[in-house]
């Protein structure tokens, strides 16, 4: 009788996009690795989808990212963390299911990954900051509009902000301790 287990793989042959892997790697030692690479997932493929999204949805699936953004400020600035990151969480997947690329669709679960992630490993603030929320409502804007060439910009700014405070972080973690 042939014997059935796990067998462990290499992490080289590990389908890392696959939720659960994403999702225990998250709650290991690997956690900054883990959201560094997510984010710069991120910042490969939002600046596209959005750019889709402007070019190609349709004017009533571009308006859906005007109310969730004003949420997202009013729960943003009330404090209400668990509210806002279920609306940001929100926000980003209608910009990945409406770009016009099914990859970019496919990839929605792994971006709320990485937005729970910093959220769940106190990597966000309670109170988002106000160039964030206006960074997201500027995005909205730009999407509604069409102006594909602007929210593109603000998602590359806003992204690139993030994998900046989580590399500043890594730093801040790998410094030794000072004695006393």
């Amino acid at each position: 009788m042939r014997r059935r287990g796990i067998v462990a793989l290499r992490s080289s042959e590990w389908h890392v996009l696959d939720t659960t892997l994403i999702d225990w790697r998250l709650h290991s030692t690997e956690r900054r690795e883990q959201l560094t690479s997510l984010t710069q997932l991120r910042l490969a493929v939002e600046p596209a989808a959005v750019h889709g999204m402007a070019l190609s949805a349709s004017i009533h699936d571009r308006a859906l990212l005007l109310p969730l953004a004003a949420e997202m400020r009013r729960t943003g600035e009330a404090g209400l963390a668990q509210e806002f990151l279920q609306l940001d969480i929100e926000f980003h997947r209608l910009i990945l299911t409406n770009s016009g690329n099914e990859l970019f669709a496919a990839l929605s679960a792994q971006v709320a990954s990485v937005l729970a992630g910093r959220s769940e490993f106190g990597l966000m603030p309670t109170r988002p900051k106000p160039e964030a929320l206006d960074a997201h409502e500027e995005v909205a804007e730009a999407v509604f509009r069409g102006d594909a060439k602007a929210a593109m910009q603000l998602i590359l700014d806003e992204v690139d902000r993030t994998l900046t405070e989580l590399r500043e972080q890594q730093g801040r973690d790998a410094r030794p301790a000072a004695s006393t």
